[in-house]
């Protein structure tokens, strides 16, 4: 394959005007996130000074995600998806408006903070799914996984800037600026929304309540290929996420300047960005399946490797890998999962999806944290890294149908029995 060949297909942003709208809508929006990850950690560590609390910055993202998911997304699957999204965007753009104010004009405690952040984790349970089924009615078939690679190499972009911009702001004019220009950037999703054509479930719209919520566990019961691709999704998330570390590492490191704590951040986005150019190389590969399970494995190698790292700046080239890492084993899996799964149950697999994506990252900071409590932060990467390489493995060896799968299989026209 030539460089051209390997170079990040972009066609997507040409064939499709509602798709190359709602990209750039989301990639601004994504860096006013990132730069209130930033805010938070950095809150939360100066009002208590511990691992185990900024971890728990990730439990209050997580457990909304995995209590409201699924049942946000079987919502999903019977609704005008576009009104849906609007609405969550909405309530979103509210909660960073309520840090803000927080941040601004009074001293919150740290429960109020953390609050917050559930509130508005409440509101992605519901935006999360809903934008994953946006890109197969935007794009045509043989396009999906080139755009699952421009909407990953936005969240990147995002990552690689939005933390340096965020220790910036933190640093000079306060936590308060970044919620605030969070807060505004929603402005830019909008835009990128309210363009989009109207967009129905399907056919067979989702049965109302917990019936619905059966249906899309049932068939991923059943659908052992996008099964054995979230289990091996949650075995590089749950047991090797080390982003609550970062804090800890920054002070030992770094002296705990606010403005270096988005390096950790910035050098796993840019293995994300290096890997999203050329995700051509991997996009156009066969079996997505195989390289989702290269993907993960990589990842935990490369952070136990980080963990043993004496030197700052070796430890950092390793996060560079990592980053690589999960941007194949993402764009992968986000592949796999859009290929085998029809539109009436888009919205239910792709909330179970977020969870995994999401919430599984979330708890993973917690488990490095309350690890780190109890230890060390070098013992809580390298015992995470290894897990998740065991794991990765034991997934790949037990469903041969995640490693045999190929992006030209066809997404299932049955829904689960009623």
């Amino acid at each position: 394959m030539g460089l051209k060949g390997a170079l990040i297909d972009v066609a997507p942003l040409r064939s499709s005007p509602p798709f190359r709208r709602l990209w750039i809508g989301q990639t601004l929006s994504g860096f006013g996130s990132q730069m209130t990850l930033i805010a938070v950690m950095f809150q939360v560590w100066q009002m208590t000074k511990s691992p185990a609390w900024t971890g728990a910055v990730g439990l209050a993202q997580a457990v909304p995600l995995v209590v409201l998911g699924l049942f946000a997304g079987s919502l999903v699957d019977r609704v005008d998806r576009r009104k849906f999204y609007l609405l969550m965007t909405s309530g979103q753009a509210v909660c960073s408006l309520l840090l803000a104010l927080q941040a601004f004009f009074g001293h919150a405690p740290v429960a109020a903070v953390l609050g917050l952040v559930a509130l508005q984790s409440c509101f992605v349970a519901g935006s999360g799914p809903t934008s994953r089924t946006f890109i197969p009615h935007l794009l045509a078939k043989e396009q999906l996984a080139a755009g699952l690679a421009l909407s990953r190499i936005a969240f990147q972009g995002a990552m690689l800037l939005g933390p340096v911009l965020g220790g910036l702001i933190v640093g000079g004019l306060g936590v308060g600026a970044c919620y605030l220009i969070d807060a505004l950037t929603f402005a830019a999703a909008f835009y990128g929304a309210f363009a989009l054509p109207k967009m129905t479930p399907g056919d067979e719209p989702a049965r109302p309540g917990l019936r619905g919520m059966l249906d899309g566990l049932v068939f991923l019961g059943r659908t052992p290929v996008i099964r054995g691709a979230l289990l091996t999704d949650l075995a590089a998330t749950v047991l090797s996420m080390p982003i609550s570390l970062f804090p800890l590492i920054n002070a030992e490191r770094f002296g705990g300047n606010p403005r270096t704590l988005g390096l950790f951040l910035t050098a796993l986005a840019v293995g994300g960005v290096a890997a999203s150019l050329f995700s051509g190389s991997f996009t156009r590969f066969p079996r997505p399946g195989l390289v989702m399970l290269g993907g993960s494995a990589t990842w935990g190698a490369a952070l136990t490797l980080f963990g043993t790292a004496s030197n700052r700046w070796v430890g950092l080239a390793f996060l560079v890998v990592a980053g690589a890492a999960d941007t194949v084993s993402v764009v992968s899996r986000s592949t796999v999962v859009q290929m085998n799964t029809p539109s009436d149950l888009l919205g239910r697999v792709s909330a179970a999806e977020q969870i995994v994506g999401q919430a599984g990252p979330d708890i993973g900071n917690m488990r490095g944290g309350l690890v780190a409590d109890v230890s060390s932060g070098a013992v809580a990467l390298v015992s995470g890294g290894l897990l998740c390489v065991g794991a990765v493995a034991f997934v790949g060896i037990t469903t041969p149908d995640l490693r045999r799968s190929t992006s030209s299989a066809s997404a299932r026209t049955a829904t689960a029995s009623p």
